[in-house]
């Protein structure tokens, strides 16, 4: 089997340490933590485990990783955020990675990154992320906050998931000020970091300045295609809070011109027109969520109930408001299917059997 180091930098991180660290038992061969000016006790909790070092923080979280990475001596590097932990259920994925490296080598493997849950604990935000790299291609993080690795080579898919579970709340102005920083610096933003500081002016309710960021980024020809469909569905947020509601449809039907409509959008679109009491052309756009494809492969942000769960209650509303009750219980039928104990299927099932006892 192939080895591998898992490099991670931490500060402050005692309450969640241990947990991450325990869950890549028997996974990784060698611990590797980067200390970036802890005054809590992860330190020490990070000594049980392996290698400690010290970084000097920058406001550069690439610049740290790059440190931690060159420390590394096995074959493969695996990188986790302190609130991450490998499930049980992903133990035996990543056992068997390690197999299939030792037979046919990649450069980098993408694994799911599960990053919101429902109450049954299922995911409902995932994408894919370089989770593990060949420590021979020499690879390096780039940006300084929302970093990335670029993935090139040979490049494997699998299914052995990782879990952000997160406990506490970072510092909600860090990362926009290490983009004005660089704004002020640069003069200029890349594409992606124009893309992710439009995402942290939203996130800090700048609607405004928001807007003119993410068209920034969809001006430019050299956006990556998931993150100009994501800037489409963030922009028309912006834009439906500012009240702008018809400039806020039209940025979701530009998606349309870079790739086939993704569920995420067609919903979006389908509530707005709910909203408006379009129900016609509101279960049209449901109908096409059920449609659409999820692509969770291409590496862009998925909202998994945009597939299933939503669109399904959706058409219930929709067909309950156009006068077709018995397919509007149907459809809530169907959600159900997705999400049994929803409070909102089981308030519908009270709606229809009223309905069918002749109560008011």
């Amino acid at each position: 089997m192939v080895s591998i180091s898992l490099c991670m930098i931490v500060k402050d991180e005692e309450t969640v340490l241990a947990r991450c660290l325990d869950s890549v038992q028997g996974i990784a061969d060698e611990i590797i933590i980067v200390d970036t000016g802890s005054s809590d006790q992860t330190r020490a909790i990070a000594s049980q485990y392996g290698r400690v070092l010290d970084f000097a923080w920058c406001n550069d979280f690439s610049a740290a990783r790059n440190y931690s990475f060159a420390q590394a001596g096995c074959d493969y590097i695996l990188w986790l955020d302190a609130d991450d932990v490998i499930p049980p259920e992903s133990r035996a994925g990543f056992a068997a990675l390690k197999q299939q490296l030792a037979e046919a080598a990649a450069d980098v493997v993408m694994l799911p990154y599960h990053v919101a849950f429902d109450p049954q604990g299922k995911p409902t935000f995932v994408y894919f992320r370089e989770r593990l790299l060949r420590r021979a291609a020499g690879f390096t993080w780039q940006g300084a906050v929302h970093e990335c690795i670029t993935p090139q080579g040979r490049i494997l898919y699998a299914d052995a998931a990782v879990e952000h579970r997160k406990e506490r709340k970072t510092d909600s102005r860090r990362n926009l000020d290490i983009y004005e920083k660089q704004r002020a610096e640069k003069g200029t933003l890349t594409a992606r970091e124009q893309f992710y500081y439009a995402r942290e002016l939203m996130a800090h309710q700048q609607w405004d300045a928001a807007v003119a960021a993410f068209r920034d980024f969809l001006s430019r020809p050299d956006g990556w295609p998931e993150n100009r469909i994501e800037a489409c569905r963030n922009l028309s947020d912006c834009l439906c809070t500012l009240g702008q509601r018809d400039e806020a449809k039209a940025a979701l039907l530009l998606s349309f011109s870079m790739d086939e409509p993704r569920g995420e959008t067609c919903c979006a679109l389908a509530a707005l027109e709910l909203q408006e009491e379009h129900y016609a052309l509101a279960r049209f756009w449901y109908e096409t969520a059920l449609r659409a494809p999820r692509r969770t492969e291409r590496g862009g942000f998925v909202q998994v109930s945009c597939y299933g769960y939503i669109p399904c209650l959706g058409l219930c509303v929709c067909c309950d408001h156009l006068g077709q009750h018995d397919e509007a219980a149907a459809w809530n039928e169907h959600a159900a299917a997705f999400w049994p104990d929803s409070p909102a299927v089981a308030y519908n099932r009270r709606y229809f059997a009223q309905r069918a006892s002749g109560a008011e």
